[in-house]
């Protein structure tokens, strides 16, 4: 009888635990949806609805007060012959080739210098990375005030070191573009710095003790430790960059305005000014199509160069 008993328990908690394990599943996957829901909902409406929208709106012709009207390539092919297109690309290509490397070489300087055990070694690093969370408004003013051709103390300075015509800077068709990667590189290496730090204190101390074992030079450790030690932390900022660099609008529309002439005009200044204040929402479409196609092909190159150094 009590082992007829004990039987049927074992039998019933048999067949209780596979009920048991759907429902703690179950409930592990609602709280799992509940932390991301918000966020992916977040995404979807601001984020994938309107590249979907300006997907379709690229084909259309469209103002905000008549019907969208479907054209087909019209706008891929009034794109391809529009001189401002072509000099925004052009201006949006040469601030990223400027952008990129200064930042990340700049940035990586400052974290190799700051990342020592000094005395008020934290007062450097919050001063150089204000700058990033500083007002860029306030920033760009700063700055224009600086490169005042005549008033300017930068051209004050060159002209007390005998440069005899110092450059015009932002009233400069040569000078602008310069002028505002300076004033980009100068606000976003404070933030590139502090992940580059991350980065190198988790660079284990072991391997920098057995190259000086090796009679590994300062140049050797460099190159054969920190460089590969920080490969992710500089796929990350590479990608990062790259993409800020393609997408940059608000200092340049601040600083000039996409001034003098076309001198600093970029892709995203076109879009708003053909799409917000020309009402051409189908054109910028167009344009910001090409700009999202652009980054994406970049960043996939970006992607197979880092997993082929990583096979």
């Amino acid at each position: 009888m009590t082992t007829t008993s004990v039987a049927q328990v074992e039998s019933g908690r048999a067949l209780r635990a596979p009920a048991r394990g759907r429902r703690l599943r179950r409930r592990a996957t609602l709280i799992g949806w509940s932390f991301i829901l918000p966020n992916f909902l977040g995404f979807a409406l601001f984020t994938l609805i309107p590249v979907i929208a300006a997907l379709g709106l690229s084909f259309m012709s469209w103002d905000a007060y008549n019907p969208p009207k479907w054209i087909g390539l019209a706008n891929f092919t009034r794109l391809a012959h529009d001189p401002l297109f072509w000099a925004a690309l052009q201006n949006t290509v040469l601030y990223a080739v400027g952008h990129v490397p200064l930042t990340l070489a700049l940035s990586l300087g400052l974290a190799l210098l700051l990342n020592r055990k000094l005395k008020g070694i934290q007062f450097f690093r919050v001063a150089i990375f204000f700058p990033y969370i500083s007002s860029l408004v306030a920033i760009a003013i700063v700055w224009n005030l600086l490169f005042d051709p005549s008033t300017g103390p930068i051209n004050a300075l060159l002209t007390h070191l005998g440069v005899a015509n110092p450059p015009g800077w932002t009233s400069s068709t040569t000078w602008a573009l310069p002028a505002v990667i300076i004033t980009s590189v100068w606000k976003d290496m404070g933030y590139y710095m502090i992940l580059f730090l991350a980065g190198l204190q988790a660079v284990p101390g072991e391997l920098y003790e057995a190259a000086a074992v090796d009679g590994a030079n300062a140049w050797h450790k460099f190159w054969n430790v920190t460089v590969p030690g920080l490969r992710p932390t500089t796929f990350f900022v590479l990608v990062i960059l790259t993409v800020s660099s393609f997408k940059v609008f608000d200092l340049i529309f601040v600083m000039t305005e996409g001034g003098p002439g076309r001198a600093t005009l970029v892709l995203s200044q076109l879009i708003y000014q053909d799409g917000i204040l020309n009402g051409q929402f189908g054109y910028s479409s167009a344009i910001s199509l090409v700009l999202f196609v652009m980054v994406l092909v970049i960043t996939l190159f970006q992607y197979r160069l880092q997993n082929r150094r990583q096979d």
